[in-house]
C-alpha cells in the first residue's frame, strides 16, 4: 500500500492467522468468540525479573507470563501503541465435537506465530488475530490459503504465507517515520542465538541416556556464547572521551535498549527452552549466565513479549510426545 512509510493517516488492515491452543483453559466457546481486555482489577500483573534468585529457585510453573483472559464479547482489536485493547480473535472451523482437554481456540505454542505477533505489536498497528484449527480443515482456510499452515498474514487483503518474508515485508511497508524501525544495527545480534534452538531440540528429543551430558554441554555452549555477547558492551556503550571503562554491558536487549527483530526471533525460543528443559530434563539456565538472565528479566517486563507467550502447560503439552527421558 503506497504511503505506509510516509505521513498517510489510513491504517492498514492486518489479520494474523496463528495456531490454536491445544488444551482447555476455560469453558468451551463457540465460533465468533473474541479476546477482550479484562477489567483493571483482573488485569494480570507482569512477572518479576527472572534473574531474581527467589524466582530461579521455583519451578517453571511459577514463571508463567501473564495471559489474556479469553471470553465472549464484542470485537476488540489490539492497538499496542496505547496498550488499551486486546486482539480480536476469529475462529476458523467447527468448534463442536472436539476431544475433552482441547479447545482449539486460544492461541497456541508456536514461536513463529509469537514472533510475528511481537513484530506487529512493536510496530504499533491495529491487527486482528485468528486461530486456525488445522485438525478440522476449515473450509474458510482452504479457500483463503490452500495448503498453507499458520502463521500467515492478510495485509490489506493481500495474502502473505512465508513468515520470514512476512517479517521483511512488514519492516519495509511499516517504515519510519510513522512506524519504528525494528531491524538490528548489528548482524551478530541475529547470529548469536541462531544455533541455540537446534541444540535444545537435539537435547530434548534424545533417547540415548549416555549422550545426554554431551548434548547438554552443546546447549550450554550456545548459552555461554549468548551470555558473552550480551555482557560485551556494544560500540555505542563505549565512551572514548572518558577514563571510565565499561567492562560489562548494561543494555537491555540483544541490540541495545529497544526490542528488535532479533529479539522477536530469539525470545520465543528461549521461553520454550526454559519451560521444556525444566519440565523434562530438570535443566535450568545456570545463574552464572548473568547476561542471559538480565536479558530475560528485561524481556518479561515488556508486554510485547510477556503477553504473547503461551502458558507453560501449553508448551509442556506440545513437547510431551517428543521429549524423551
Amino acid at each position: 500500500m503506497a504511503g505506509l512509510g510516509s505521513s498517510a493517516k489510513q491504517e492498514p488492515e492486518i489479520e494474523l492467522f496463528v495456531k490454536p491452543r491445544s488444551w482447555r483453559c476455560g469453558p468451551p466457546r463457540g465460533p465468533g468468540a473474541t479476546w477482550d481486555r479484562p477489567s483493571e482489577g483482573a488485569l494480570p500483573q507482569p512477572p518479576l525479573p527472572l534473574h531474581q534468585p527467589s524466582l530461579q529457585e521455583k519451578g517453571s510453573g511459577d514463571l508463567q507470563a501473564p495471559q489474556p483472559v479469553p471470553r465472549r464479547g464484542a470485537s476488540c482489536p489490539l492497538h499496542p501503541r496505547h496498550h488499551l485493547e486486546r486482539p480480536e480473535q476469529h475462529l476458523l472451523g467447527s468448534q463442536r465435537g472436539h476431544q475433552a482437554g482441547f479447545d482449539g481456540e486460544s492461541i497456541g505454542n508456536c514461536p513463529f506465530c509469537q514472533r510475528l505477533f511481537m513484530v506487529l505489536w512493536l510496530k504499533g498497528v491495529k491487527f486482528n488475530v485468528t486461530t486456525v484449527d488445522m485438525t478440522r480443515k476449515p473450509i474458510e482456510l482452504k479457500e483463503l490459503a490452500p495448503g498453507t499452515s499458520p502463521p500467515f498474514l492478510l495485509f490489506n487483503k493481500e495474502l502473505k504465507t512465508d513468515f520470514i518474508k512476512i517479517e521483511e515485508f512488514l519492516e519495509q511497508v511499516l517504515a519510519p517515520p510513522r512506524y519504528p524501525r525494528l531491524s538490528p544495527k548489528y548482524m551478530e545480534s541475529f547470529d548469536v542465538g541462531s544455533n541455540i534452538f537446534a541444540k535444545f531440540s537435539a537435547y530434548i528429543k534424545n533417547t540415548q541416556k549416555d549422550t545426554n551430558k554431551h548434548l547438554e554441554k552443546a546447549l550450554l555452549k550456545e548459552f555461554k556464547r549468548l551470555d558473552i555477547y550480551l555482557n560485551t558492551p556494544l560500540p555505542e556503550e563505549i565512551d572514548h572521551d572518558t577514563i571510565d571503562e565499561i567492562v560489562v554491558s548494561r543494555r537491555m536487549f540483544l541490540d541495545g535498549d529497544q526490542l528488535t527483530l532479533a529479539d522477536c526471533n530469539l525470545l520465543p525460543k528461549l521461553h520454550i527452552i526454559k519451560v521444556v528443559a525444566k519440565k523434562y530434563r530438570n535443566f535450568d539456565i545456570p545463574q552464572e549466565f548473568s547476561g542471559v538472565w538480565r536479558y530475560l528479566g528485561n524481556a518479561y517486563a515488556r508486554e510485547e513479549f510477556s503477553h504473547t507467550c503461551p502458558a507453560d502447560k501449553e508448551i509442556e503439552n506440545t513437547y510431551a510426545s517428543v521429549a524423551k527421558k
